[in-house]
C-alpha cells in the first residue's frame, strides 16, 4: 500500500513503567566482556540471548537517547546524561568525542581497549545498556563489514543502523551469522539526489523483501514527516520489518523536535502500532534541537513514555 503524503496536521495525542532491573543484568556480561577482550572476533547465532534482553524497559519499550542527541558532548557525558534522564539504553554513533578530558579521541568501532574499559565502567555506573550503533556506513566487502559486526557482538548489541543499501546481501549474511539486526535508517528525501532512496519506506520494503527477519528498518519518524510522509502509515507499511526507531514528536513538518506528547505527531498511535506488531527494538530519542541544553527535554520524553506505559499496562 502506498504511504500517503501528509495533507493536514496530525491529530494531537496526549497521555501515559519502568520494569524492575532484570536479575540477569547486562552489567556483568556485555560491558565487562567488551572491556576485557576488545579485539576478539566473536560469532553467535540469532538465537543467542543478548544482554539487552535482560535489561530494563520504560513504558514497555527499550528507551534511551541516540547519542547524536548529545553530539555537543562526549560519549562518556552522553552516557551520564542518559542515566540522569531516566533512560535505560543508548544508541552510540561513530565518531563522537570520547570524553571531556580527551576530546581528541573518538568513540567508535576502532576505539582502543582502554577506551572500551572506560565506557564499560561508565555504563555500569549509570545502569545504561548499549543497544545499537549507527548511523554508520558498512562496506559490502565482507572483511570490512565484519569490523562493524565484531564491535556489535563484543557489546552484545541488538543491532547496527545504516543506510548502505548496496551492501544488503552482505549485511543479511552477517546478520544471520552474528545474530545482529541491520536497521535501515531514513534521512529526509533529497530532491536533487534521485539515487538516495532509503527515505522511502516503499523502497525499504522492496530492498528487504528477500532478506531474513534480521534486516529491516530503523524508522526515523521525524525525517519521514520532513519528507511529507505520514509516519504512522509508514510503520504500518513496514509491518514485520520495523526493527528500531529514531522517535520524534514535532509541531509540524518543518518544526524542530519537541518533547513527546507536546507536538502534533501521532506519538501514541505509532507506539500502539509498534506494540501491535510485536516490536522489541530500541526507541531511540533523537532530539535534534536545543543542542546544548536538551537534557530536560529528553527527560520529559522518558517521563511521557513511562506514564503512557503505566496507563496502558505496557510492560
Amino acid at each position: 500500500m502506498p504511504v500517503r503524503r501528509v495533507q493536514s496536521p496530525f491529530q494531537h495525542f496526549t497521555p501515559m513503567t519502568q520494569s524492575t532491573f532484570g536479575r540477569r543484568s547486562f552489567l556483568g556480561t556485555a560491558v565487562m566482556a567488551a572491556a576485557a577482550a576488545p579485539f576478539v572476533s566473536t560469532r553467535a547465532s540469532a538465537a543467542d540471548c543478548a544482554a539487552w534482553q535482560a535489561g530494563r524497559t520504560v513504558g514497555g519499550f527499550y528507551l534511551g537517547p541516540q547519542a547524536w542527541t548529545f553530539k555537543q558532548f562526549s560519549a562518556m557525558e552522553a552516557i551520564e546524561m542518559a542515566g540522569r534522564a531516566g533512560a535505560t539504553v543508548i544508541e552510540f554513533f561513530p565518531g563522537q568525542k570520547f570524553s571531556k578530558e580527551k576530546p581528541e579521541l573518538k568513540w567508535d568501532h576502532n576505539a582502543t581497549g582502554e577506551q572500551a574499559k572506560a565506557i564499560a565502567d561508565q555504563l555500569a555506573k549509570w545502569k545504561i545498556t548499549p543497544m545499537n550503533y549507527g548511523v554508520t556506513a558498512i562496506s559490502k566487502d565482507e572483511k570490512e563489514a565484519r569490523k562493524i559486526f565484531d564491535f556489535a557482538k563484543r557489546w552484545n548489541l541488538y543491532g547496527v543502523t545504516t543506510e548502505s543499501a548496496d551492501a544488503v546481501a552482505t549485511l543479511d549474511k552477517l546478520a544471520q551469522e552474528y545474530g545482529i539486526r541491520v536497521c535501515y535508517h531514513n534521512h529526509p528525501q533529497r530532491k536533487n539526489d534521485p539515487n538516495y532512496k532509503v527515505w522511502n519506506p516503499e523502497y525499504i520494503v522492496e530492498l528487504t523483501k528477500d532478506c531474513s527477519p534480521l534486516v529491516g528498518a530503523c524508522a526515523d519518524t521525524g525525517h519521514w514527516q520532513r519528507s511529507g510522509l505520514d509516519p504512522l502509515a509508514a510503520i504500518k507499511l513496514l509491518k514485520g520489518r520495523v526493527l528500531s526507531t529514531h522517535f520524534k514528536d514535532r509541531l509540524d513538518i518543518g518544526s524542530p523536535d519537541v518533547p513527546y506528547g507536546t507536538g502534533t505527531s501521532p506519538v501514541v498511535a505509532m507506539l500502539e502500532e509498534l506494540r501491535a506488531q510485536g516490536f522489541k527494538g530500541n526507541v531511540s530519542i533523537e532530539y535534534e534541537t536545543n543542542w546544548e541544553h536538551n537534557l530536560s527535554d529528553v527527560a520529559q520524553c522518558v517521563g511521557f513514555l513511562r506514564a503512557l506505559g503505566a496507563a496502558k499496562g505496557w510492560t
